[in-house]
């Protein structure tokens, strides 16, 4: 910490005497200077301790009243005066007014040259600086630790933590990249509201007690984003440095080569879908390197109706990326994600409800090396529910126990009762499903069909008669919506 009034005048080697303003003692010093003026005042910054031999200051308490008023209307830290030259004892008029406007008085013994004091003082700012450098120094590590570990949200978090403010990360859309500390979603509407030129450099602005300051990402020439910082009090010029560092690492990050992007996603994509084909033999490197634990538990998750592979692929990276490790990789129209089992439901659905389109299913949690029963459990997951979200394989129920894990030649005898009326066409299978699915309602199953009721009546008696059993038996039902799930599983396989 800085030198006080109160500090140097424990310093035993000056002898110096704390003899008017105690109660402002404690006020920092940032230089120590030796001026002779009648007003310095357009000399000082503010915070300097002053020192004078009294030459100027008046020989009366009125004109010695003014000198000290304003010097603490400037911000002067302390006063220093000396008692060898022109006073014997600090006089009344600087005591009285040091006490009034509370700016610490110092009485310099004749003995203390004032280059003596000068050196305490500036001793103690160096050593203040070094503290502080080393505590950048320290922070920084933590700052590129984080980067290595968790990519940005791991910059931004610990960010947020060393300055106990809050950090938002965004792109050049306002798309919120990364967050961190108590007021993210105000954070995250200042940022957004930032339009223009405002946007294309960085700032300092007041936002409500709090301040808010905005800096650019970018390693090359065009603008990759900003990253914002709310904190109680003006940064510092420490808390600058290690704001300008994460910036930096952040904008390494956004500014990773295209190749080497590509080569990431291309091996991710090689690993994602070996593992899906049962593979046992992944070096534990490769997926550490991805951030998973080998030993973990993770999910699998189907997503249907994502759009274009390729575009898929990118917006889903996007998301995934900044929510924690994942895997990836498209199987013909299909999108197949692998994440970490814990917090699965709340990250998928998050990515799901950004993306606003696929439907996903689910697996149970399952170790790396059984990839390829989560991949079946979430295919039938998804394609066992008419859901806009996400569908988990134990949402399922008796129909997942029951179809789960059977291999093929049972499934083929479990649809068998379908087979006369699939021998007729699709679409009398599908009207079964869709009658069964609306618990025998004609009229929602026809909606559901796009056909006139009367049409689904005479299809439902088709069937019938091909089955030669009742529809309206409870028993029937459930063998023929247990056979049109385990014909949806056989179909899956035979596509895989």
């Amino acid at each position: 910490m800085a030198i006080t009034a109160r500090g140097l005048a424990q310093v035993e080697s000056l002898g110096l005497s704390l003899v008017a303003g105690k109660h402002a003692a404690d006020r920092e010093i940032t230089w120590a200077h030796a001026i002779e003026l009648a007003d310095p005042t357009p000399y000082l910054d503010g915070g300097e301790l002053v020192m004078t031999t009294g030459i100027n200051v008046g020989i009366d308490d009125a004109t010695q009243f003014d000198y000290v008023e304003r010097l603490a209307s400037a911000g002067t830290a302390a006063l220093a005066v000396d008692t060898g030259t022109t006073f014997a004892a600090v006089p009344a008029g600087v005591l009285a007014a040091g006490d009034e406007f509370e700016l610490p008085v110092l009485e310099v013994p004749a003995s203390t040259p004032f280059i003596a004091i000068a050196r305490v003082v500036v001793d103690a700012l160096k050593a203040d600086e070094l503290q502080s450098v080393q505590r950048v120094v320290e922070q920084q590590e933590v700052l590129a630790r984080a980067t290595l570990r968790d990519g940005i949200p791991g910059v931004v978090s610990a960010l947020a933590d060393s300055l106990s403010a809050t950090v938002v990360v965004a792109d050049t859309h306002g798309r919120v990249l990364a967050a961190g500390g108590a007021e993210q979603e105000r954070l995250g509407e200042v940022l957004g509201d930032l339009q223009g030129a405002a946007r294309q450099a960085g700032l300092v602005m007041a936002d409500g007690d709090a301040f808010v300051t905005v800096q650019k990402l970018r390693a090359a020439q065009p603008i990759r984003g900003h990253l914002a910082v709310r904190s109680a009090h003006p940064l510092s010029n420490s808390d600058r440095l290690l704001v300008a560092h994460a910036v930096s690492l952040i904008s390494i990050a956004l500014e990773k080569p295209a190749r080497v992007v590509d080569a990431e996603q291309r091996l991710r994509t090689a690993v994602t879908r070996e593992m899906l084909r049962g593979s046992r033999s992944i070096d534990t490197g490769v997926l550490r390197y991805f951030g998973f634990e080998p030993n973990g538990d993770v999910v699998v998750v189907s997503l249907d109706g994502a759009g274009p592979v390729l575009a898929a692929e990118q917006d889903l990276g996007r998301v995934l990326a900044a929510s924690g490790p994942y895997l990836m990789a498209p199987v013909d129209e299909e999108v197949v994600i692998v994440v970490s089992a814990a917090g699965s439901k709340r990250r998928i659905a998050g990515v799901l409800a950004e993306l606003d389109g696929p439907r996903g299913g689910m697996s149970q949690p399952v170790r790396f090396g059984e990839l390829d029963v989560g991949l079946e459990q979430a295919r039938i997951a998804v394609r066992s529910s008419a859901a806009s979200a996400i569908t988990e394989f134990t949402d399922l129920g008796a129909f997942g126990i029951m179809l789960g894990g059977r291999s093929t030649a049972e499934l083929r005898v479990l649809a068998s009762p379908l087979d006369p009326i699939a021998e007729q066409g699709e679409e009398l299978v599908d009207t079964l499903a869709a009658f069964l699915a609306h618990n025998g309602q004609i009229e929602a199953a026809s909606t559901s069909l796009g056909v006139h009721r009367h049409t689904t009546r005479n299809r439902l008696q088709r069937i019938s008669e091909l089955l030669a059993d009742d529809l309206q038996s409870a028993d029937t039902r459930t063998q023929l919506w247990l056979a049109i799930h385990a014909r949806k599983l056989l179909a899956i396989r035979t596509s895989s």
